[in-house]
């Protein structure tokens, strides 16, 4: 693990989400007391404190003249974005900090931060799925992936909502320290499996530990990146480059299951998830790769012991049977 300090900036304004500034403030601070040095400076375009979007008043260490050079420019979310257009001042102290910075990274509607800033022309980005058309149609120099949880083109890095923003610092992490560190950093927070940034915008509850066999990642990326395609044994390996056979003992000696009940547990956390966010029993089944609701209906029983409408209504979310 490298100890060299590593500068990250968060830029915040009036009207920032909080969570959007604490969820990788926090990834970073668990990440120090496992060993590494990152010091996080928060800036506001004048230096003044802040009045975040809950209306809780956010001290920060100064503005963006004062910041020595940052190794990482972090940009949250608010729900004063895409409402209103951005601030000049906020956009001239993105585009200066991002000119001095060795990478850039934005959370949900920080996109449009960046955007206004011309720093997402011609790249690859991503923002929360509710105001991905919104940046799309504003910003059209933009190449926006409505459904990515993270995505990174070069040194710039953009995410989706408040979870998908500590996604993105883990990723941040694991690409400083490498996987293991991320992986502690995730148990520690009791948080989600650090994921590819490519996947869908839905959370898979870290349930076990992330596989260490590259072989392995690999297939959780692939199966929650497209979960309705074919990830039977065969085509597993042969996307891997590995005998079926070597595949097949590598999840029973590191994971004892085999490829297939794994592929399904993957799946069935992507159906939960889709079911807390309010997606029918149907829904989920078809967008989390299950041939239909009955086999769905199938895991539910055996995993929980009860039905995915069953689990969708106790969730709280609003419920229709599929």
């Amino acid at each position: 693990m490298s100890s060299k300090t590593h500068r990250v900036a968060i830029l915040v304004y009036d009207g920032v989400a909080l969570l959007d500034v604490a969820g990788p403030a926090e990834v970073f601070g668990e990440a120090n007391r496992l060993g590494t040095d990152y010091r996080i400076a928060l800036l506001s375009t004048t230096g003044a404190d802040v009045v975040s979007s809950n209306g809780i008043r956010t001290a920060v260490d100064g503005g963006p003249a004062r910041e020595p050079d940052p190794d990482t420019l972090v940009v949250p979310g608010g729900a004063v974005y895409p409402r209103t257009p951005v601030a000049r001042d906020l956009i001239e102290a993105a585009s200066g900090l991002a000119g001095r910075s060795g990478r850039v990274a934005s959370v949900c509607s920080g996109a449009f931060v960046l955007a206004a800033a011309g720093l997402l022309d011609g790249k690859r980005a991503t923002t929360h799925w509710k105001i991905a058309r919104e940046l799309a149609d504003r910003h059209p120099a933009v190449r926006v992936e409505p459904d990515a949880l993270h995505v990174r083109d070069g040194t710039t890095y953009t995410s989706a909502g408040v979870t998908a923003g500590i996604d993105l610092a883990l990723a941040l992490v694991e690409e400083d320290h490498g996987p293991d560190l991320s992986r502690d950093v995730a148990r520690a927070l009791v948080v989600h499996l650090q994921r590819a940034g490519g996947q869908s915008q839905f959370s898979v509850p870290l349930r076990t530990p992330p596989p260490r066999s590259p072989a392995l990642r690999r297939v959780v990326d692939m199966v929650t990146a497209d979960p309705d395609g074919d990830h039977s044994l065969g085509a597993l390996a042969g996307r891997l480059s590995l005998s079926p056979r070597h595949l097949t003992r590598l999840f029973r000696e590191e994971l004892a299951t085999t490829p297939a009940r794994y592929v399904e547990s993957i799946r069935f956390d992507l159906a939960k998830a889709l079911l807390d966010q309010g997606h029918t029993a149907t829904q989920a089944a078809a967008l989390a790769g299950f041939p239909g609701y009955e086999s769905l209906r199938r895991v539910f029983a055996r995993e929980l012991s009860t039905t995915p409408a069953a689990y969708r209504r106790r969730s709280g979310t609003a419920g229709r049977t599929p």
